[in-house]
């Protein structure tokens, strides 16, 4: 168990992940009740959750500026903040290019990529949960594993809706809409990979 003063960026990073987490729903409840019409107010939603997870980002960099000693290394600390910061970003990107390409109706290959991103968010907020203990859990590992399987999930998924929107959509507009909001979709997965592939390192270079 870390010591109770060491607790700081383990919390943080909870907290972190709990916006990318709230975004991750937001995003789930835009999809399965699209509204085009609706969605400049749901980007509005999402950039105060984005920018709340900015403001908690810059809180503790700026402790971390003048900290002597840290739990793991700082490096790390910083690796694993951005990591987390991105999944966030990533997934305010979907909702932005939804709204850039002007997306009329939602392909349902979307809504269950979106699915998947909202599994990758609920198992790294767990994962970090954990991370604290990370040189006894017994569960950390498998919750990784968990991740990676999702992510491997939402690249079947891309590639399966890549091909059906090019062999069974004829509207060129929507085809380059659809083509790069599902491409910010896979990228959300890739971002929650990249989370527990530094928790991983911390785990490693710390075993």
């Amino acid at each position: 168990m870390a010591r109770k003063k060491d607790s700081y960026y383990f919390d943080t990073f909870v907290e972190l992940v709990d916006y990318s987490c709230q975004a991750a729903n937001l995003l789930n409840q835009i999809m399965n009740n699209y509204k085009a019409e609706e969605l400049p107010e749901k980007m509005k939603e999402m950039h105060a959750i984005e920018h709340s997870g900015d403001e908690a980002r810059h809180i503790m960099v700026k402790k971390l500026a003048k900290e002597f000693i840290t739990p793991i290394e700082r490096e790390d600390i910083m690796a694993l903040t951005d990591a987390i910061d991105n999944v966030t970003d990533s997934i305010e990107d979907v909702v932005m290019r939804m709204y850039m390409y002007n997306v009329k109706s939602i392909r349902p290959q979307a809504i269950k990529m979106t699915e998947i991103i909202v599994k990758c968010c609920n198992s790294l907020k767990t994962a970090l949960s954990e991370f604290i203990n990370f040189r006894k859990s017994p569960d950390l590992h498998q919750l990784i594993i968990e991740v990676n399987q999702l992510e491997e999930e939402g690249d079947r998924l891309f590639t399966e809706a890549t091909r059906d929107l090019y062999c069974n959509c004829n509207d060129c507009k929507e085809i380059a809409g659809w083509d790069m909001t599902f491409h910010y979709l896979e990228k959300c997965c890739d971002a929650c990979e990249d989370v527990a592939d530094a928790i991983e390192n911390v785990i490693m270079k710390n075993s």
